[in-house]
């Protein structure tokens, strides 16, 4: 899977687009419905020193300063942009159980009980998502239900072979298979011949959430610099891998630095995804950053909800590269989908979405585009998270490969529990094996076009 599940006009129902890879010039639905503020996030100036240093203000850094605040260390959050600039505040929103890729394939790298423990974080994933929600009061429309739906016949195979073996293999339950009248109750369409409807599984407001637990980490006492890009980050043990688990003794104190200034910390945390861009080249191979692609309409009535998702879950396809859609509080469709790997804007890409849109939902035929979108997901060779050590005491999570919205969070916590002391939980995701992209700096794009363009035709046969 590509999609992001998981940019726009600063006017409604204007089609500006963005054309470029990492602008932020064009305004989101997410932004234009932000709720949550922050206390002042000044850029960092002179030399600060932290037990910790955070780089990055998504999801994932958020989470790992606040769980780490809470146990009592002194941390610094450094973000290049805005918090929620990425992924994390751009993404299609859902809240799931599971990886970017099927659970049989880290049952092949770690074995089964390895692949059960993943299996469960995940959906304590999910369970903390709604407990940060909850115990930080973050207005971000969290909603239960999501539909993974079959486009052709091999789908509805796989995703009932997949029910059976979730059951059967990790006592899992949440899942039911859903076809006719029954489908239509929760997607009015003619598309998808089947689908699995996930109990678990939800949706939210990215951005909102992603302030929202960067607010909670303020009041923790963590500080968020904004605006200040990493420029150099300096291990306090030399090294010219990544570590194994565990290994490598005490190291030293490290050094982050920014323009303006530097921070010295014990312990640094790597939360950039897809936003790496290049500090750390050997992290940067193992990922491959892919923009992906959003439109909100305008509000629907209540008629057109009935003749689209009466049920309000989200959905996902079972495409290699998926689209996904969901309703908003306010009763907008929010539909991604499209990708690219060169950093440009993919050609009629405007027509194509509003295409699929019509061809799935004739209701709402004519119905306008307030809002157009993208932003980058980092994928990995094996669509599996990275977890990891840069040395004994530089941590990093990435590659959630479109499938991070509640994982991230989990990543951050178990992060902290790893500075904390306690690497049990935090190994198993690390044992997972990784190789880089290959084709180097000048092939690994074009190849890995290829390998999805195969893919994507396979889904049409």
């Amino acid at each position: 899977m590509v999609g992001c599940r998981s940019g726009a006009t600063d006017e409604p129902r204007r089609d500006r687009q963005e054309a470029q890879r990492g602008r932020n010039d064009i305004r989101s639905y997410y932004q234009a419905s932000q709720r949550v503020t922050l206390a002042p996030c000044p850029p960092l100036a002179g030399e600060r020193r932290a037990d910790v240093c955070v780089i990055g203000g998504g999801i994932t850094g958020c989470s790992a300063a606040l769980h780490l605040a809470e146990r009592g260390y002194s941390v610094i959050l450094l973000e290049a942009r805005g918090i929620g600039f990425g992924a994390s505040g751009r993404s299609g929103g859902q809240i799931l159980p599971g990886l970017g890729t099927d659970i049989a394939t880290v049952e092949k790298a770690l074995g089964r009980e390895q692949a059960h423990a993943i299996w469960e974080m995940s959906r304590e994933s999910v369970r903390l998502t709604t407990a940060l929600i909850e115990k930080h009061r973050i207005p971000c429309d969290y909603t239960r239900g999501y539909l993974h739906a079959a486009v052709n016949p091999r789908h509805v195979r796989e995703l009932q072979e997949f029910q059976a073996r979730m059951a059967r293999d990790h006592d899992y339950h949440a899942l039911q298979w859903l076809q006719g009248d029954a489908l239509r109750a929760r997607v009015v369409t003619d598309a998808y011949p089947g689908a699995l409807h996930d109990g678990e599984g939800g949706h939210l407001h990215p951005l909102n959430y992603t302030l929202g637990l960067a607010r909670a980490a303020q009041r923790a006492g963590v500080t968020i610099c904004e605006q200040s890009p990493v420029l150099k980050l300096e291990h306090g043990r030399s090294g010219s891998g990544i570590v194994a688990n565990g290994s490598g003794g005490q190291a030293g104190r490290a050094r982050v630095h920014t323009a303006q200034g530097s921070v010295s910390a014990e312990f640094v945390v790597v939360a950039t995804n897809a936003y790496l861009d290049g500090l750390v080249p050997r992290l940067d191979e193992r990922i491959m950053r892919v923009a992906n692609y959003i439109v909100a309409t305008e509000p629907l009535s209540e008629a057109q909800v009935a003749q689209v998702l009466p049920g309000n879950d989200a959905l996902s396809d079972a495409n290699f590269v998926l689209d996904y859609y969901r309703l908003s509080a306010d009763r907008r469709l929010l539909y991604g989908g499209e990708v690219s790997y060169t950093g440009r804007e993919p050609r009629h890409l405007k027509t194509r979405m509003d295409g699929k849109i019509r061809r799935l939902f004739p209701a709402l035929d004519g119905v306008g585009i307030d809002y157009r979108w993208g932003g980058d997901v980092a994928i990995t060779m094996n669509r599996a998270p990275d977890f990891g050590r840069l040395a004994p005491n530089v941590y990093y999570a990435q590659g959630y490969s479109g499938h991070g919205m509640s994982l991230a969070g989990l990543a951050g916590k178990l992060i902290a529990e790893t500075i904390a002391g306690q690497a049990e939980r935090f190994d198993v995701f690390a044992a997972m094996p990784h190789r880089a992209f290959p084709g180097g700096h000048w092939l690994r794009t074009p190849l890995l076009v290829l390998a999805t363009s195969f893919y994507t035709l396979r889904d049409r046969l």
